[in-house]
C-alpha cells in the first residue's frame, strides 16, 4: 500500500502513525518513511495478504494520511 505525499500532516504524525499502525515498523522506520515520501511523492509501506492492507489502509486514511487507491490483486 502507498501513502502519498502532501501539505497537511508532519513528519512526526506520519513516523508515528506508521509505527502505531504497521507491524514491524518503528519510530526510526517510520521517520525514514516518511522522509521518503516527501522527497519522492509517495513511497509503498506496506505489502502483504489484501485483509490486511485494507484494515491498515482503513487506519492510516482514518488517522488523516493521504493514502493511494489498494491495487486489486
Amino acid at each position: 500500500m502507498i501513502v502519498r505525499n502532501d501539505n497537511h500532516n508532519t513528519f512526526d504524525h506520519v513516523a508515528e502513525t506508521l509505527a502505531r499502525v504497521l507491524p514491524g515498523v518503528d519510530l526510526g522506520q517510520g521517520h525514514r518513511i516518511a522522509e521518503r515520501i516527501h522527497n519522492t511523492g509517495q513511497a509503498i509501506v506496506w505489502t502483504g495478504p489484501r485483509e490486511p492492507a485494507e484494515h491498515y489502509w482503513e487506519m492510516l486514511d482514518s488517522a488523516g494520511l493521504t493514502m493511494a487507491p489498494l491495487e486489486r490483486g
